[in-house]
């Protein structure tokens, strides 16, 4: 039997693969793995805008009550904010109701523990051994020892006091687009921008339960770069369905993806005596021009597997202070334990508005070289043949040796589905367009 967390929480399409039972029973279980026996346990719950919220909220509150602990329920706000006011609040834990950048017929369950960090994976796996012994060892306690579900109405507001504590920006004088996503930043965005002094254009800020992610935010900004350009705005700020990730848009209508806020800011950090160790964490999929930017302003660049945990481990392993992806997850450990894109919006802002330079200025930093990516299917059981097949093996070596040292060849069998990811990254598009579909189609050919 697959494992029920994967690297992001329990997700899948609500009611069907995440029903309000198996909700429940992870309020429960949770309760009693993550909380301290010396007191009524207290978890902070919060969601993104998505319909199936409300019965997944639901479902979990009374999974939390059940077990005698105290659900605190902060409404729709974006993850961050849940693993800052769990800490906030002092509880024992945080649960966060969201899938995300995924579709509106997903959603997800994550768990922060006291300090708002993700949970390790033995912990996890305890949550998940509670479920299925069918959760005979959470108590059950009755009468005035039943938990109770807090709601706290200032919780939106305690988050942009603490966004804004992060840094002294004032924004008096740019004009800000900012696409929200139909998601859990459509109303905390707005109203942190404004308050440090923006002019903000917002758009995709109108949910309706339905229309989470659906052809805007950070995963496909299309709009928002059309409609920086049409309204003359400095910046564009496109956000996922939980606002731990940001896409920016220049002044010209360009996109400004991870890779670039992290040179932009691991640069910046690093003139003001910010950057410990002299590192920025990445993963295997953050764009060459990332490395020999940083190679050239004598910062490293430390690798991870793909999945923000995995980023965050090595951050927190070896001290650094900056880390993220190219798809907007970045990680600023001074102020937040997980990726936020509000924060990492106002860094981006901060430095703007510090060095008096518009955003492409900015993003001039690094040279994105083209990257191509083909999908070789495979057999769930053979996914892991192209590294021991000699003809393959002899081709990758041989395109990495046509690439001549200025490109690379990335293969990543999927965690979910029947296939392997082959990337190739150089400086002509064309030319690695071809040798990636032969090498996906070798590849298929080789490990039926």
């Amino acid at each position: 039997m697959s494992r029920m967390f994967g690297t992001d929480g329990v997700r899948g399409v609500a009611n069907s693969e995440l029903t309000a039972q198996l909700a429940y029973k992870l309020g429960r279980a949770g309760a009693y793995t993550l909380s301290k026996n010396a007191h009524k346990p207290r978890i902070v719950v919060g969601m993104d805008t998505r319909i199936s919220g409300d019965m997944l909220e639901s479902a979990i509150v009374a999974g939390i009550c059940s077990a005698g602990a105290e659900a605190i329920c902060v409404g729709i706000i974006p993850t961050p904010g849940v693993a800052y006011l769990t800490r906030k609040y002092k509880a024992d834990a945080g649960i966060v109701i969201s899938a995300s950048h995924n579709p509106v017929e997903y959603n997800g369950i994550k768990f922060f523990n006291e300090s708002g960090y993700k949970l390790p994976d033995e912990v996890e796996d305890r949550i998940e051994e509670v479920i299925k012994s069918d959760c005979k060892e959470v108590p059950s306690p009755t009468g005035e020892k039943l938990g109770r579900r807090i709601v706290v109405n200032t919780a939106s507001s305690d988050y942009i006091d603490f966004l804004k504590s992060t840094t002294n920006v004032n924004l008096e004088g740019l004009k800000i687009a900012v696409d929200c996503a139909q998601g859990a930043s459509y109303s905390v965005a707005p109203r942190l921008l404004n308050e440090l002094g923006a002019e903000v254009l917002a758009v995709y800020n109108d949910p309706d339960g339905k229309n989470i992610n659906k052809n805007c935010g950070s995963t496909h900004p299309e709009h928002l770069q059309k409609f920086v350009v049409e309204n003359g705005c400095d910046i564009g700020l496109a956000f996922d369905g939980d606002a731990d990730r940001l896409i920016a848009v220049d002044e010209k209508g360009n996109i400004v993806n991870g890779d670039f806020v992290m040179a932009i800011c691991a640069s910046e950090m690093k003139a003001e005596g910010r950057l410990k160790n002299n590192g920025v964490v990445v993963t295997v999929m953050s764009n060459l021009g990332l490395d020999i930017a940083m190679k050239s302003r004598g910062i490293e660049t430390i690798k991870t597997k793909v999945g923000d945990r995995y980023v965050l481990e090595e951050m927190l392993k070896d001290g650094y202070v900056i880390g993220g992806e190219q798809s907007g997850h970045v990680i600023f450990l001074e102020y937040n334990t997980t990726g936020d894109g509000l924060i990492t919006a106002l860094q981006l802002l901060r430095i703007m508005e510090k060095k008096k330079e518009k955003l492409s200025k900015l993003a001039s930093i690094m040279e994105q070289l083209p990257q191509v990516l083909c999908n070789a299917h495979v057999d769930n059981s053979k996914k892991s043949g192209y590294t021991t097949d000699e003809v393959i093996v002899s081709e990758i070596k041989r395109i990495e040796k046509k690439l001549d040292g200025v490109g690379r060849v990335l293969i990543r069998p999927s965690g979910t589905e029947p296939l392997v990811r082959v990337m190739l990254e150089g400086k002509n598009k064309d030319e690695l367009n071809v040798l990636a579909k032969n090498l996906a189609a070798l590849i298929e050919q080789r490990c039926k």
